[in-house]
């Protein structure tokens, strides 16, 4: 276990064990209304958005759901969280420091919302939640994995941290959400299994969308299963008018699905209604159910066309992967690499754009997302580790994969200018600039950013800043 991980672990466990009366009221919390932004009292330097209730008094301790999202925009997953937060009784928080990169960092900034939530609100210590996306979700894992704390964890876009098992002494329940076109699709899947014989209750919701937060209706069907898996462990009452609207509502969906000849997706629905019932309603019928489903032929054939879309996914990247590994070529054998590595990403692109078939185009685009993102993720490590060169390979393959990402140019050029390579760099900041949205941010950005300071006296830097 990483030092801070287990350092996390007690820091975690024990305050909110310890919580045992309600705080002080805080006057200046609102309730009702999202907060972007609430200054750590012990740690000034640590921000989070926070959610109350409209409702919300101290008399009671109220379950708590921390988000940690990849970027640290902490207001963002609580945008999609506080209608269904409103209507279920959730206390919403979000750092707006976690975000991917150093452990420590994301431990300091945990600890230092969760610290301060607690004394500003009553928080009930056998409800908390954690919940996060893409790295916020792995990190999220690991909390959980560390503090065995978590009633629950709300896992978008992601399964379990890299390199980390599936742990069997103490499971939490864990809510999964992905989007059809989601990269890590082909991860999250197979991850169900896993969580499945290893003895963690667990449940699926597969969104329309790509590599993104789950939209509100995911969010409150998370926070549904929470309360019902809550109410089983007898961390609060059970309320039978819920459980009986929330049973029939599940048992609905998996009909539709079956209804309308989805069956794959209707044999996992009833599968994990009926895991979710089990101990609260009778779910013999819906086992008997999922059984006979389990046995026809189209669930068969579906689940062996959906291991073949990942078996694809990953040929259709590894080749574009070998020339990103590819990092200590020569300068020759690295213009052909280029030059092959660009024609291998135009045509991914091209074909996802312009398959007309829906279960091909979603093997394109998952494969597409999922080389923008390694390559913004492995040109980031060699941006820290000052290995510049590389990383502007790796950026100009993320501009590749996708023209259209403005992080993607504003990376690109902070590499080149690290680099030493001024014209590059500033072509790449003319491509951020076009297609940036918020102009005001991109000339502060380009002013705060230590990279350009190099570019300072070049009249066609002081045209970009002066065009914004």
């Amino acid at each position: 276990m990483r030092p801070w991980i287990a350092i996390l672990a007690l820091l975690l466990s024990y305050p909110l064990q310890a919580q045992e009366s309600q705080p002080p009221a805080d006057a200046a919390l609102e309730k009702g209304k999202l907060i972007p932004r609430v200054t750590c009292s012990a740690r000034p330097e640590q921000t989070y958005a926070l959610y109350l209730p409209s409702n919300y008094s101290p008399g009671r301790p109220w379950p708590l759901l921390l988000s940690s999202d990849p970027l640290g925009r902490g207001s963002a997953p609580l945008e999609l969280q506080k209608s269904s937060a409103e209507k279920l009784g959730f206390i919403l928080a979000a750092s707006n420091n976690s975000r991917n990169g150093s452990g420590q960092a994301r431990f300091d900034a945990t600890e230092a919302t969760l610290n301060d939530v607690q004394a500003r609100v009553f928080i009930d210590p056998h409800r908390v939640y954690f919940a996060g996306f893409s790295g916020g979700a792995r990190f999220s894992s690991q909390i959980a994995l560390a503090c065995k704390c978590s009633a629950g964890v709300l896992l978008d876009g992601a399964g379990f941290s890299n390199g980390q098992s599936v742990a069997t002494d103490q499971p939490f329940p864990v809510f999964s959400a992905i989007g059809i076109l989601d990269f890590n699709y082909s991860e999250v899947i197979p991850f169900q299994d896993a969580l499945e014989k290893a003895g963690y209750q667990h449940f699926l919701r597969v969104f329309s969308g790509a590599h993104e937060w789950a939209p509100p209706e995911v969010m409150e069907e998370a926070m549904i299963w929470f309360r019902i898996e809550s109410m089983k462990a007898g961390r609060e009452p059970r309320e039978p008018t819920f459980l009986d609207a929330q049973f029939t509502k599940m048992l609905e969906r998996a009909y539709s699905f079956e209804q309308a000849g989805d069956l794959l997706a209707a044999w996992r629905e009833y599968q994990q209604v009926a895991a979710t019932f089990d101990g609260l309603k009778d779910v013999s019928t819906l086992r008997a159910k999922a059984n006979a489903l389990a046995k026809e032929k189209a669930v068969r054939e579906a689940l062996k066309h959906e291991q073949s879309e990942f078996v694809e996914q990953a040929q259709l990247t590894s080749e574009i992967t070998s020339h990103l590994d590819s990092s200590k070529q020569d300068a020759d054998d690295r213009f052909d690499s280029d030059r092959e590595l660009r024609d291998l990403i135009a045509r991914l692109r091209v074909n996802a754009q312009q398959e007309k078939r829906p279960e091909r185009a979603r093997v394109y685009k998952r494969a597409l997302d999922g080389l923008f993102i390694g390559a913004l993720e492995m040109g980031g490590s060699a941006l820290d580790s000052k290995n510049f060169g590389y990383a502007a390979r790796l950026f100009d393959a993320a501009t590749q994969a996708k023209p259209d990402s403005e992080w993607a140019w504003r990376e690109l050029a902070v590499a080149c200018a690290s680099g030493g390579r001024k014209k590059d760099a500033l072509s790449a900041l003319r491509k951020a600039r076009d297609l940036t949205a918020d102009k005001p941010a991109f000339t502060k950005w380009l002013s705060s950013e230590h990279a350009f300071e190099a570019l300072g006296s070049m009249p066609e830097f002081s045209q970009i800043v002066r065009s914004d």
